[in-house]
């Protein structure tokens, strides 16, 4: 068994990256051959709470001063001056680590470990004036850096592949791609579509819209949408749930909402914020479509989670949604709030319906892409400790 170090991104400030590893966990126990054991590594100040999931055997959870985020600037210099993070390094080797999965994060060109490095998207090259001068500089470096130090990078589409070879040619050749697949917990089932849909106020018809509310996620033209369908005598719901600060444009949410009173939409447009994910899930399962608008995408959790639970989809035409979602969905231009009020009138007027799949063929199928996950991430993970 290789014991494989990961470390779990701050759920508030990269809610989508938090679930990305909760999910990888727990697929690898249910569907992995048991070649890979995680080990998290966490600073001691992380709450009890975000650690929660974890605890009921999915991974070993180790608490250190050296992974407070505190410390993660300090780290990252010693990396890139001295070529190796010793702290981590030690830490690792204490717990007979083979293989380091690194995101975010980096050790250091000279790290005595082997490292697989996840680039989860390349939004900073795709849309590079939504960061500052020091920001786009920042996560460029740390490409950069992972890409010429790791032993394989693990990109999660062949859009993302594409880009990747386009934008730092020296990676061709060890780009691996593993589209991931979502394994739904005993909570996307748990509560009742109606009392949640109370518990938020929320019409029998609405879209739903689970982005965190980042640049990037596009928000702004859905809000547009909504103006649009509204001059046409079509009265629409969005809602929408996340994370409501985005740490490079601390802004962002004054701006929505006075976007929002500025159209007289407060009833049409409802920013939920950051709520349970059983109540995520319920509302899945209550909306007419899952919208996801945004600009920039590795590879969506929300479409996997609407595909496994059978939910129509609004989605942006960027070629990642094209590859992930098939004829699974309507599409619209992303920049156009015309467009996506279109593909909204599409739903709202009946001519989409839910994918026509037994509950049993959706599990099969989800079944089926959970079991490839597992086994192309357990086979990278070897490839890399090789």
């Amino acid at each position: 068994m290789m014991r494989t170090a990961f470390t779990l991104p701050d759920r508030k400030r990269w809610t989508g990256g938090y679930q990305y590893f909760i999910n990888l966990f727990r697929v690898l126990r249910k569907y992995g051959g048991g070649n890979v054991r995680p080990l998290v590594f966490v600073g001691d100040d992380v709450e009890a709470a975000d650690l929660a999931p974890i605890d009921d055997g999915m991974a070993e959870i180790v608490r250190s001063a050296a992974f407070r985020a505190s410390t993660g600037g300090l780290r990252l210099v010693e990396a890139l001056l001295t070529g190796v993070d010793r702290k981590a390094a030690q830490i690792y080797r204490a717990h007979g680590i083979r293989v380091v999965f690194e995101s975010a994060r980096y050790h250091g060109w000279r790290f005595p470990l082997p490292t697989l490095a996840w680039l989860p998207d390349f939004q900073h090259r795709r849309l590079p004036g939504i960061f500052s001068t020091r920001a786009w500089l920042q996560r460029e470096a740390g490409f950069r850096a992972q890409i010429a130090s790791a032993c394989a990078i693990m990109v999660s589409s062949e859009s993302s592949r594409a880009e990747c070879e386009k934008y730092y040619p020296q990676s061709r050749g060890r780009i691996r791609v593993v589209p991931f697949a979502a394994q739904l917990p005993p909570e996307a089932m748990s509560l009742s579509v109606a009392e949640v849909m109370g518990k938020y106020h929320l019409p029998r018809e609405f879209f739903y819209l689970p982005n965190q509310f980042w640049v990037h996620k596009n928000h702004r033209v859905m809000i547009d949408a909504l103006e649009v369908l509204q001059g046409r005598g079509v009265s629409a719901v969005v809602a929408a749930s996340g994370a409501l600060a985005d740490y490079r444009h601390p802004q962002l949410l004054q701006r929505l909402e006075s976007r929002v009173a500025e159209l007289g939409l407060a009833s049409q447009f409802r920013f939920l914020g950051l709520i349970p994910r059983a109540d995520v899930y319920a509302l899945m399962r209550g909306a007419v479509a899952i919208v996801n608008p945004s600009l920039s995408e590795g590879w969506s959790t929300n479409v996997e989670e609407a595909r496994a639970l059978g939910v129509p989809m609004v989605l942006s035409d960027i070629a990642v949604h094209r590859e992930q979602a098939g004829d699974r969905a309507v599409f619209f231009d992303a920049d156009s709030a015309i467009a996506a009020a279109g593909a909204m009138e599409t739903v709202l007027a009946g001519r989409i319906d839910r994918p026509q799949q037994s509950a049993a063929g959706l599990a099969c199928d989800n079944e089926d892409r959970l079991r490839a996950y597992a086994q192309k991430v357990e086979a990278l993970i070897g490839e890399a400790a090789r």
